[in-house]
């Protein structure tokens, strides 16, 4: 007897521990529960404590509020130009209502699946390869405008879509990198050719101006040279006319300087000019004295206050140059002395 009552009072604990368990639940945060009481929907749990009737309600699996990332695999879709690429995509989506998402759509990870890739292969089979590529945004901001569309009365709220990748055929990848390296071969002509031509017009710009200022400067120079050697003469010409020469110092320079017409290796030839003899005369007059009383005369005739002056010179005649004198006649080769003129 005591030990029949012994297993009653068991059983009639496990019991109890059953139906407090089966009683009492705790929901997490960011989950929620649906509740059917009979097989039919109850209510929907929020996080926190809650108690439930043992063997007459029932908790569903929990769902995750969250927003949640789902990467699918790759989809083949077809372009407007007949070409087959491979997108995938990723889909961030998050449940707004767990009694819709349990009710309205069996499982709605693979539903919003291919919505995905049916959207994906109408809104990419209007585009070509090209716009496919560059236009990223566009088709995101297409598939997220559908699919948030259908998911609304699953629960569903879908934030993003993006496309992780779209991989064209391994031919057209070839072909594609061709085009683009010839691009950015002929973009690298342009530039250096362009680099070559801003060269050429500022080398030619800086040679004009280098010119203009070295005319500039040889100009000047010149003009400062003349003007030096102006005063050079007119300084020497003035000493000259303040220190009053006399014929024999005139005639002296004079010859003095008849040998630099000889100088430099290219001359050949000497010429003498017609007044070395009337220098001549002029030295010999000077020192031999003047004639009945009369001043000499040489290459300069005398002024009116007695004081020899510097007559007009006249012009040289020099000899012929091509065909030079005999040696024997007249004057002497090149390098030689000049010859004694008569009287």
């Amino acid at each position: 007897m005591d030990i029949a009552v012994a297993i009653v009072l068991l059983v009639l604990v496990a019991f109890v521990i059953i139906v407090l368990v089966r009683a009492v639940r705790i929901v997490p945060q960011a989950r929620a529960g649906v509740v059917e009481r009979l097989g039919k929907y109850q209510r929907t749990l929020n996080p926190g404590l809650t108690i439930l009737i043992p063997f007459v309600d029932r908790l569903l699996p929990l769902l995750d509020l969250r927003e949640q990332v789902v990467s699918f695999p790759p989809q083949p879709v077809i372009t407007e130009d007949n070409l087959v690429v491979s997108i995938d995509t990723v889909v961030y989506f998050q449940v707004t209502d767990a009694r819709a998402a349990t009710y309205e759509i069996a499982n709605y990870i693979q539903a919003v699946e291919q919505l995905t890739t049916t959207t994906l292969r109408n809104v990419v089979g209007g585009l070509n390869l090209e716009e496919a590529l560059t236009s990223r945004d566009q088709i995101n901001g297409q598939l997220r405008g559908v699919l948030d569309e259908a998911t609304g009365r699953w629960g569903i709220r879908v934030s993003r879509v993006e496309l992780k990748a779209i991989d064209p055929p391994h031919s057209i990848q070839d072909s594609m990198e061709k085009q683009m390296r010839a691009e950015r071969d002929r973009r690298a002509a342009i530039l250096t050719a362009e680099g070559t031509k801003q060269s050429a017009i500022l080398t030619a710009e800086g040679q004009r101006q280098s010119s203009i200022l070295k005319a500039e400067g040889d100009a000047k120079a010149a003009i400062l040279r003349a003007d030096g050697e102006a005063q050079a003469i007119q300084k020497v010409f003035d000493a000259i006319h303040k220190g009053n020469p006399d014929q024999k110092l005139l005639a002296y320079q004079y010859l003095q300087t008849l040998p630099k017409l000889a100088e430099g290796s290219a001359n050949k030839l000497w010429i003498i000019p017609s007044e070395v003899g009337e220098a001549l005369k002029g030295i010999g007059s000077a020192l031999g004295g003047a004639k009945d009383g009369q001043p000499a005369e040489g290459l300069f005739g005398p002024d009116s206050d007695g004081k020899t002056a510097p007559a007009q010179a006249r012009t040289a005649a020099p000899a012929p140059a091509t065909a030079p004198a005999p040696a024997a006649d007249s004057a002497p080769g090149a390098g030689n002395a000049p010859a004694t003129p008569e009287g």
